[in-house]
Formats: structure tokens, sequence, C-alpha cells
């Protein structure tokens, strides 16, 4: 996700746009507004193969400039490569983003707010501290493509169930126990990576996937396979 940008957005620029809010309280002169540091920011968004892009990815953020949230526009936002322990409930005002990279920060969960965000296609929050999901990431029905591989996950919430437009989702290297129900009901999933976990069984209702052409469990301890993986129609296994 990324796209040329017009200009660097310099990390001392990215600090003045975030504590302005602080120093605003002391010297009130000599500040921008709210607004005109959102304008500072959205200097930076540009548009990349039709969508509405910002990058502040590997900008050494421990938090996010409040100004962000008021750019309604942003349609693919990149925060990947920082420093974040969390997201405000303001996230949910970005709610024409369709793509949100969340990859390598140190994030131990997810806003409930995620749930607003209707339009949302694709997301990534591998890499993080995970460990768990909100229930409210089930009302993002329109979810194509989602990354959670790298927590410390142990399951999903049962909302999820909805996801009828997921193709692909990675769970690799997290704590998962038994594949969580919901997953059975993604019929859409062509992708499953479920690698590196602590599965020991996969239950028969994996037949109930029935677009699935790659299922990625490596590095588990799963002693049988169900009968119904032996199907073709069922699951595509590359050949040697």
């Amino acid at each position: 996700m990324g796209g040329k940008q017009s200009r660097s957005f310099s990390n001392k620029e990215l600090n003045e746009v975030s504590v302005s809010q602080t120093r605003k309280s002391i010297i009130r002169d000599d500040q921008p507004s709210l607004s005109s540091a959102a304008e500072r920011i959205r200097r930076h968004t540009t548009v990349h193969f039709g969508y509405s892009t910002l990058s502040l990815a590997m900008r050494g953020l421990d938090g996010t400039p409040t100004e962000l949230w008021e750019l309604r526009e942003v349609q693919k936002l990149n925060l990947s490569m920082n420093c974040l322990c969390s997201l405000p409930p303001a996230l949910g005002t970005l709610d024409n983003l369709v793509v949100l990279n969340l990859w390598g920060n140190n994030l131990t969960s997810l806003p409930p707010e995620i749930g607003l965000l209707k339009k949302l296609r694709v997301l990534f929050a591998c890499r993080n501290r995970l460990s768990e999901v909100p229930e409210e990431l089930g009302s993002c029905t329109c979810l194509e493509v989602l990354s959670l591989a790298n927590n410390q996950i142990t399951g999903l919430p049962g909302s999820m169930a909805t996801m009828h437009n997921l193709t692909k989702l990675n769970l690799s290297h997290n704590r998962i126990v038994h594949i969580p129900t919901c997953v059975y009901s993604m019929k859409g999933l062509v992708f499953l990576h479920l690698a590196c976990n602590r599965l020991e069984t996969i239950a028969d209702q994996i037949q109930n996937l029935v677009n699935l052409k790659i299922l990625i469990v490596e590095g588990n301890s799963i002693h049988t396979l169900p009968k119904t993986l032996c199907f073709p129609q069922v699951l595509r296994t590359p050949q040697c």
C-alpha cells in the first residue's frame, strides 16, 4: 500500500502536528487551528489507483495526531512500522477507509469503533500484540482480506461468521488451539493460513468452505486430517 508522495513528510513536521493541542493551551495565538493542522496532513495525501492515500509508515509514532481523524476522505491509510500501542475511538470517523495497514506496531487491542468502517476491504494487523479481536469487527462485512498473523490470539468472536466476502484469512503464528467456529461460516474463503499455532485437529466442518483452494497448517500438532480434505472439490493442494 503505498504510492508516490508529493514530498517527504518529515518526522519533525509530524511531531509538530501531534503536539499542537498541548502547545495550544500554552501559546494559543501561535498555533494553527485544528482544521489548519489537519490541512497540513491533508497536503501529504496522494491519489493512487483512484484512491485517496495517506502513508505515515515508519515515522516512529507512539500516538496518532488528533487531526488525522478529520480526514474523512482518506481511503487507504498506512500506519505500519510504528510504535503504536493503541488506536483512539476516533478511528471510526474515517468511514471511507477501504484499506487499513497496522502492520508492525505494538497494538494490544483494536477499538470497537473499527466496526464503523463499513467500506473496509483490507485490514493488515499482523505483527502486533493482539490477544483478542473485538466483536464489532464482524460488522465489517465488506472485508475481503484480513491478516492477524504474528499476534497472541487464541480465538475469534462469533460475530465474524457474517464475513461472507472474506477470501483471504491469515491467522498464522498465534495461539489458536481450535479453528474458530466462525471460520467455517466464511464460505468465500479461498486462502486460509493457520500455520504455527497449537492446533491438534481440524473439524469436519472444513468441508463448508466450498471455495477453499489453499489451506496451510504446518507447524501445528495435528495428528489426523478429516476425510473431507481428500476430495478435490473441497481443497486443491499444490503438486510437487
